[in-house]
């Protein structure tokens, strides 16, 4: 096939799962986007721009709102959306991507850990597979790509 596909790459950021998608779809025609994942950044944004508030409330919500701004528009434009759930933090954000990315009719590929099964039953019925390693997601990728 000869079109170029982008793969939004969503989820945890404490982890090398991106970078191991990255390089073992190196030969695939992709381009990955993804979420700002410097986490300072992404959670001072909006008052780094915007001006400071006293209240964490309005920090937070500022910052979500410039940040929606990248993460809505590169979901909407995607082929496929990944989204990684790690075991170690709550992951609000990459759950709410995910259900965009199901309400905007995207293709959804969840990546997780087998204990975070139950916890995440509902989002894993909504995607299209559900894979355990990176590298499963990139042979999903490598098949409904090349074959």
């Amino acid at each position: 096939m000869s079109k170029q596909w982008t793969i939004y790459l969503s989820g945890e950021i404490h982890s090398d799962w991106r970078q191991r998608i990255e390089n073992g779809a190196d030969n695939l025609p992709v381009t990955f986007t993804a979420p700002v994942t410097d986490h300072a950044a992404s959670d001072n944004c909006g008052v780094d721009i915007l001006g400071p508030e006293e209240n964490s409330f309005w920090k937070d919500h500022k910052g979500a709102q410039i940040n929606a701004i990248r993460t809505r528009t590169l979901i909407r434009g995607a082929d496929v959306i990944v989204v990684r759930f790690g075991d170690q933090y709550r992951q609000w954000n990459a759950g709410f991507d995910a259900g965009f990315a199901v309400a905007c009719n995207k293709p959804l590929i969840v990546l997780h850990p087998a204990q975070l099964q139950h916890a995440l039953k509902e989002i894993d019925a909504a995607a299209l597979a559900v894979a355990s390693a990176p590298e499963q997601v990139v042979e999903i990728l490598r098949y409904v790509i090349c074959k």
